[in-house]
């Protein structure tokens, strides 16, 4: 399965990765269910997958580098040892409130995840032996069952560029997947990304999104610079991307995020989009095309 791409270039050759196990009947059905922060549990037909891993509790800190902390404001929907059986991680940048110390230290280091190339390298580092590295619009179909999935990197910069370069890489993803003989349906996750010029390129290259879950909060370091989206950041994209529906998340869960969700909230209302936009509270489950 490829992107509609709509410029000269070729798509890359997609990488593969070939997932054990036999079809599972029990998990037919495509959903999201919202653990907290950037954390989802994403079901499509036989692969789980789970995104930027945070299971710490109120009151835990992160190290952000710098001597920054963070800390967390909530409770996840679950611990990490109540999780299911996952297939893979995709994780959209290596720092501790995606990727948490708890995690570092009990995930399955024979776990695959799909992320950048920085993260990669530092995951490795830890003992994660099938860390796959993804250039921006690199691809790899990841294959269980008679389930493939397509993953692709998506651009994304922490932060306005003058402070980027001190953050960490981040990739934002367009997954794809066929159901019969329909068109492709697409989910785009955006990371940790600020809305910039790269991001213009993916509605020229995917046209059609079902849906987009859109990391929000405001994220604001020194007390002055905002490295994720807030409120007029996330409506931007919400209008640039136009998906078909919307996910808000990573939003109320640290002490840093300065935007709260109410904010977006009444940007989308205002602009005639409210039934675009879902908003679940950790523990739900949204089924994928009404399913």
């Amino acid at each position: 399965m490829t992107a509609n791409v709509a410029c000269a270039q070729p798509a890359p050759v997609a990488q593969r990765l070939e997932l054990p196990g036999a079809p599972s009947p029990d998990q037919a059905d495509n959903s999201i269910q919202f653990v907290g922060t950037a954390t989802v549990i994403i079901r499509i037909a036989d692969i789980t997958i789970l995104t930027d891993p945070n299971f710490l509790h109120k009151g835990d800190k992160v190290h952000l580098g710098y001597g920054l902390t963070a800390t967390r404001l909530t409770d996840p929907a679950m611990n990490l040892e109540a999780l299911p059986p996952i297939d893979l991680v995709i994780l959209s940048h290596f720092h501790e409130d995606h990727f948490d110390k708890l995690v570092q230290q009990k995930l399955d280091r024979n776990l695959p995840i799909v992320t950048n190339a920085a993260s990669a390298e530092q995951l490795r580092k830890l003992g994660f032996k099938r860390a796959t590295a993804l250039a921006t619009w690199g691809r790899i179909d990841i294959v269980k069952g008679a389930t493939t999935l397509t993953a692709t990197a998506m651009p994304g910069r922490h932060g306005p560029l003058a402070v980027a370069a001190l953050l960490p890489d981040v990739m934002g993803t367009m997954l794809e997947w066929r159901r019969a003989a329909a068109k492709p349906y697409r989910m785009y996750i955006s990371g940790d990304t600020m809305v910039y010029g790269d991001i213009e390129e993916i509605p020229k290259r995917y046209p059609d999104i079902d849906l987009a879950l859109l990391h929000l909060g405001g994220t604001r370091i020194l007390g002055v610079v905002t490295v994720t989206m807030d409120a007029k950041e996330g409506l931007r994209m919400l209008q640039l991307i136009a998906p078909q529906h919307a996910i808000p998340i990573h939003y109320d869960d640290y002490d840093r995020f300065k935007s709260p969700l109410s904010d977006f909230q009444k940007a989308v209302n205002d602009a005639g989009l409210a039934n675009k936009v879902s908003y679940l509270k950790r523990g739900d489950t949204y089924r994928i095309g009404g399913q």
